[in-house]
């Protein structure tokens, strides 16, 4: 299902700072981070993939875009929706700004199942955040600068596991000067936290009760029946002031967890 925790300007040094947890059945096949194109002649993009789909749930692109996605939690599902991996890759593709995606978005959102996006143009400063839920009129707003948390509820909602990631998250940053702030190290003290919340806690979503508790950790690792589910992906991202880009990702291949540490230059918009 997804959580994110991020520090948007308001870092001396990283104009971003953004943790990302991936959850989802270990079935599923997927690429973890790489550059891939969705096409002969298109752009690259720096992120994991989606075998089944084709999308992204978390991506960059040199020229500064970047995008992510958590699924709403809900009871039912839309059937012959839209893939809802395909928003990221289509504004880093792209060429309009996060505002002006959002509000294309927002003419086709009632095709896909639950989900909140957000948007950033890293080289002009712009973070939006879209979602299709609750029903009727699509949510667009612009982030303000400050640390955020997105779960599977709207930003910045109250759910335990959001308030501890957030909390934790800020703690961090306040006991972690730039040179100690290491990526790795963010995401084994930050993202790997099991602790759940007591169960009169857990939010009701209008799935079962159980499966909202077993899934109310930040690090999830659980199943399903016979299906194994939890967290697949664990990703930190610092975007310097500099334009440096630092991309490192803990994934789950098979039974074995494996590193990713990728970085690049963004290039200036001209």
């Amino acid at each position: 299902m997804c959580i994110a925790a991020w520090a948007w300007e308001c870092h001396p040094a990283h104009r971003l700072l953004l943790l990302f947890n991936r959850d989802e059945y270990h079935s599923r096949p997927t690429q973890p981070t790489q550059w891939w194109a969705p096409g002969e002649d298109s752009k690259e993009i720096l992120g994991g993939r989606d075998d089944l789909g084709g999308g992204t749930w978390m991506g960059c692109t040199r020229d500064g875009r970047l995008a992510f996605l958590t699924n709403v939690r809900e009871p039912s599902s839309l059937i012959g929706a839209k893939t809802r991996g395909q928003l990221p890759v289509r504004f880093l593709q792209g060429s309009h700004g996060p505002l002006e995606y959002a509000t294309e978005i927002a003419k086709e959102a009632d095709q896909y199942n639950g989900f909140n996006l957000i948007l950033v143009d890293l080289n002009l400063g712009t973070m939006v955040y879209i979602s299709n839920r609750p029903g009727g009129d699509p949510v667009i707003q612009t982030v303000a600068p400050g640390l955020h948390v997105l779960s599977n509820a709207a930003i910045d909602s109250p759910w335990p596991k959001a308030l501890r990631l957030g909390q934790s998250f800020e703690r961090y940053l306040e006991t972690h000067d730039d040179a100690e702030a290491s990526l790795k190290h963010m995401v084994e003290e930050l993202m790997m936290d099991t602790i759940k919340p007591d169960r009169s806690m857990v939010p009701d979503t209008g799935v079962d009760p159980e499966w909202e508790y077993k899934i109310s950790s930040i690090f999830i690792d659980t199943a399903k029946g016979q299906a194994r589910y939890g967290t697949r992906s664990m990703v930190a991202l610092a975007a310097k002031l500099d334009g440096e880009v630092t991309f490192y990702e803990r994934y789950l291949e098979n039974t074995l967890w494996k590193e990713n540490f990728i970085q690049f230059h963004m290039e200036k918009e001209q």
